[in-house]
């Protein structure tokens, strides 16, 4: 057959005086023909794809598995780290109490009768010790005149009859309080007003 268009030509089998079905034939072929080129191109291009995604999966795993590693080593570290601050947290405080320490070994070894040589001796150890205290962050405290604070008071006894200026304020203080880098570390115990 030939097309006015000018298009190609195309030879047709007709079987049967069916024209209809052989040019379904025909076009059933020609898409298989595209589809199997089809599929040779995109074979490779699946192929490739198939492939790079692979290559990315076993990136993935690669850095899962570095990142799993590092976590637990990380874990180990820390845990190691807290165990050793539990052991030897105190060293700082230790070596700071060590001169007051030598200081009283020194007093006890001098023999002296005088009194007032040992109370001033005694005096100059309490406040060297006083200041070691507060260098490592230990303050005292302040309970003289202060109204009463369940945060840092604790109260030991009430005293009735002192008036209404002293209700609810510290009267006396029993045993002092401290305070450890703003945290209370020991409460003071004292005597309220009623």
């Amino acid at each position: 057959m030939k097309n006015n268009d000018k298009t190609e030509e195309k030879d047709i089998e007709v079987k049967d005086g069916n024209v209809e079905a052989a040019a379904a034939e025909e076009a059933k072929e020609a898409e298989t023909t595209d589809c199997n080129e089809e599929t040779t191109e995109d074979g490779n291009d699946v192929n490739a794809k198939l492939e790079a995604a692979q290559k990315e999966i076993e990136q993935l795993r690669d850095r899962y598995l570095r990142t799993a590693a590092e976590f637990d080593n990380y874990k180990k570290r820390t845990l190691k780290e807290k165990a050793e601050l539990l052991l030897n947290g105190s060293e700082k405080t230790v070596c700071a109490v060590l001169p007051v320490l030598d200081d009283f070994e020194r007093a006890l070894a001098t023999e002296t009768d005088d009194a007032q040589a040992v109370k001033d001796g005694m005096k100059l150890i309490y406040n060297k010790f006083k200041k070691v205290l507060e260098s490592i962050g230990v303050k005292k405290i302040e309970t003289d005149g202060q109204d009463f604070n369940v945060d840092y008071h604790e109260a030991v006894t009430m005293v009735p009859g002192m008036g209404d200026d002293n209700k609810g304020k510290v009267i006396d203080c029993l045993q002092t309080g401290y305070k450890l880098n703003d945290k209370v570390i020991r409460h003071a115990k004292v005597a309220v007003g009623q």
